[in-house]
């Protein structure tokens, strides 16, 4: 992400989180379809994960629509919960990684699958670069 957006930073911001948060919820279709005999714990907990990143991208994409309501006149308020909601956005993606970790690691249908590792090893490291993005964003109002 390009920081010289200036007033537009808001909605650039929104959009990183829009665009990565679906792409987190489209990864845990990814593992569940690559991974044929995930077993049923994991497949469900990718269920579950599935709904609730869906419901954040929801979430983000009714701010962009508040932000560009608003004209880019971004009131204290309004900017306020737009570094709430991406300090969310980045807390559910660290629990996300966490819970990749851990079918990579505790999966006996992911430990016979090299291309399974590989795959989750990049879902890691795409949320990674998400959280990095954000955590730039929140230091920087900060």
């Amino acid at each position: 992400m390009q920081f010289y957006y200036g007033s537009q930073m808001p909605l650039r911001v929104l959009d990183e989180t829009e665009f990565w948060k679906q792409q987190e919820a489209e990864h845990t279709v990814v593992m569940r379809e690559l991974v044929t005999n995930l077993e049923d714990k994991y497949v469900d907990a990718l269920k579950r994960w599935e709904e609730e990143l869906d419901a954040s991208h929801q979430h983000v994409k009714r701010f962009v629509e508040s932000v560009i309501r608003s004209h880019h006149h971004i009131s204290p308020t309004l900017n306020q919960q737009v570094l709430d909601l991406v300090s969310f956005s980045l807390q559910e993606s660290e629990a996300f990684i966490q819970f990749c970790r851990q079918v990579k690691s505790d999966s006996s249908a992911v430990s016979g699958n090299h291309t399974a590792k590989v795959v989750i090893d990049h879902i890691i490291d795409e949320s990674e670069y998400f959280i990095g993005i954000a955590q730039t964003i929140l230091y920087d109002q900060q």
